[in-house]
């Protein structure tokens, strides 16, 4: 069988699948084109792809062999699921083994944006730093501090386990109530307003959905208090950069970290850029060595199962499996 990869990952993940399959992987430094992507799944049993390629019903058509679209990702928002679906095709993800990596991405921002890292390691290399000062570069303590989460999932739930360190008061928005997380550290559920209003450290970890995109506005944004912070390594979409942006310059909030942006893979809102109150990192949330080799593995494995006529262990349409039968 013929398997497709559309840009190198590590070697862990490839290694597992041509030890059974004939195996291509684009030598390109770069994401595919709608073009490119539609001519390489011609003739291919699997796909592994990114979560900066967009494999719409097109591609999805073109594929006429495939039968399963493994994505290098938790979220799957860039795969046209319903396309796949009619056509029996499974769409496989690698959640969990990210878990902690992402966890501790949001964490690095917290503490970055809200203790000036990033502007304090500048102020040096610019060679103006002349010792002590009393009133340089004062920020704010995430010890004691409210830590609101949207998305209680596994990123938000480990998320909130480390805030414990630093006894923070948890409280979180969700789609439904995560009795778990509440039992072991006590947070607490509330409404997204309640949520906005109330927290210092507002933390965005929900999956990107009609329901999430642009959920948190200029109206929300609103709802936060001058010294809080927002932290997002989700989606881009989930946030109207626009109106984050406005509110940065405002001070309508203290600050931002930032790790997903709404035009990827074309990079980052450049209006950011100019602004000191933002941390910014280029989608790191996955990007520890452990992460991103399990990630490899699972993607692989997702494949290996589907073509052996086993049920992957991480299919998000599973329905397709009765489908077969």
């Amino acid at each position: 069988m013929d398997v497709f990869v559309t840009r190198k990952i590590p070697d862990i993940g490839i290694k597992k699948l041509k030890e059974r399959y004939d195996v291509e992987v684009s030598s390109k430094p770069r994401n595919l084109t709608k073009e490119e992507l539609i001519e390489s799944v011609k003739g291919k049993d699997a796909l592994l792809c990114l979560l900066t390629d967009t494999i719409d019903e097109e591609i999805v058509n073109a594929g006429k062999d495939l039968k399963v679209i493994s994505n290098y990702a938790v979220g799957y928002d860039n795969i046209d699921v319903e396309a796949a679906t009619e056509r029996v095709i499974a769409v496989t993800n690698t959640p969990g083994v990210l878990t902690e990596a992402t966890a501790e991405i949001a964490w690095a921002l917290m503490m970055a944006v809200a203790r000036n890292v990033i502007k304090g390691d500048k102020f040096v290399r610019d060679d103006r730093f002349e010792g002590w000062d009393p009133t340089l570069m004062i920020g704010h303590e995430l010890h004691g501090k409210t830590l609101g989460i949207v998305g209680m999932g596994n990123i938000g739930s480990k998320v909130a386990e480390i805030s414990q360190s630093f006894e923070m008061d948890v409280i979180y928005y969700n789609r439904s109530r995560n009795h778990e997380v509440e039992d072991k550290i006590g947070a607490e559920f509330v409404e997204l307003d309640e949520l906005l209003s109330r927290s210092d450290f507002v933390s965005l970890h929900v999956p990107l959905t009609e329901k999430t995109e642009g959920m948190i506005g200029s109206e929300e944004l609103d709802k936060m208090s001058e010294d809080s912070y927002l932290i997002n390594t989700a989606r881009g979409e989930v946030v109207d950069e626009e109106a984050l942006v406005e509110t940065l310059k405002k001070g309508g909030i203290a600050g931002a970290g930032i790790d997903v942006y709404a035009d990827e893979p074309h990079g980052a809102n450049p209006e950011y850029y100019d602004l000191e109150n933002v941390v910014l990192t280029p989608h790191l949330g996955s990007a520890s060595y452990r992460a991103r080799e399990g990630m490899s593995i699972m993607a692989a494995e997702n494949i290996i199962a589907m073509l052996e006529g086993e049920k992957p262990e991480n299919i998000v349409n599973p329905v397709v499996l009765k489908q077969e039968q």
